[in-house]
């Protein structure tokens, strides 16, 4: 079956040429941490990634955290033997705490061995682009940055970039090495990132990859509040304010602005909602997470959907 091209474009300064849409692999550690996504089939999660990269994905994004290792198992079973491997971009910061609850350390030592320990979990002899996940301590990003910095000198990593930071802390740890690529949360929900770090990323040319475009699945037209209350409680969105009223109203009042610009387009409310995020200039590609693999293509659209500007005003309740 002939598939549709997905478009591409160069992440910042890497040289890395990346679909405009990435497999996220958050959910894909299932439940039973901190931020776990509920019960998840290992299986379902290899069909996934495997239908991302028949769709033609070229990159996936995952991290130590999710899971504590078990995403990483995972897509490194899922790549095991795959010839033209995508590009594979993880993260470090956070390690497993009492109860399984998330403990924030930069310190040098603790990162090289995460890397150590990614390396192995993947399967691979270096990783594409290695991402500090949290600016937390913030007191220590400047050793962690340092680390990372250092792994990429040895040959561990081929790029290194950071999550969650905002303008300031980007120019903080620009001074001691340069910042290849940014992961910020950004989607109609999340907006925020538009007013301060996007443009500071596109002025001084750090690619972007932005995280939960389709709002954790808020945004999918999919997300109804009997669903929302029939989550399994360790899935973390079912205890998000996001989820929850007030805010749920408002947020599905939106998903019913995008539904109406699906329609037009023959497509679906999640491939709008990514394609309001790839249409900022500073954004180079978006993350997206699927559990299952009948969840990939409704949303492959995004990569190659241009909005106008009058759909963006009326998503955006301008109109």
């Amino acid at each position: 079956m002939q598939e549709t091209q997905l478009a591409t474009t160069q992440l910042g300064t890497t040289g890395m040429e990346i679909t405009r849409l990435g497999f996220g692999a958050w959910a894909v550690g299932g439940g039973g941490w901190e931020a776990g996504w509920g019960p998840q089939e290992d299986d379902d999660s290899i069909a996934a990634i495997e239908r991302a990269l028949e769709l033609g994905f070229n990159w996936i994004d995952t991290a130590a955290a999710y899971g504590f290792g078990r995403s990483e198992r995972v897509v490194g079973h899922a790549l095991d033997g795959v010839s033209d491997r995508p590009y594979v971009f993880t993260k470090c910061s956070l390690l497993e705490g009492p109860g399984r609850r998330i403990e924030h350390r930069l310190k040098r030592d603790s990162i090289l061995r995460e890397a150590e320990a990614s390396l192995e979990r993947l399967g691979i002899d270096a990783i594409d682009l290695y991402q500090i996940h949290w600016p937390i301590p913030e007191v220590d990003i400047e050793e962690g940055w340092w680390a990372l910095a250092e792994l990429k000198e040895d040959g561990l990593v081929r790029h290194i970039g950071v999550s969650n930071f905002d303008a300031e802390q980007l120019r903080q740890i620009r001074q001691i090495a340069p910042v290849e690529t940014l992961q910020p949360q950004y989607s109609l929900i999340v907006p925020d990132a538009q007013d301060d770090v996007l443009p500071y990323c596109e002025s001084n040319g750090i690619g972007v990859i932005v995280y939960s475009p389709m709002g954790s699945g808020l945004l999918t037209g999919k997300m109804t509040r009997d669903r929302i209350a029939d989550l399994p409680d360790d899935d973390w969105r079912k205890h998000d304010q996001r989820f929850n009223e007030p805010e749920l109203s408002r947020h599905l009042a939106t998903v019913e602005r995008i539904e109406s610009v699906a329609k037009r387009y023959d497509t679906t409310p999640g491939a709008v909602a990514v394609a309001w995020t790839l249409r900022n200039p500073a954004v180079d590609g978006a993350i997206v997470g699927f559990r299952r693999p009948d969840q990939v293509d409704p949303i492959a659209d995004a990569a190659n959907l241009e909005l106008t500007d009058d759909d963006v005003a009326e998503i955006e309740g301008r109109q």
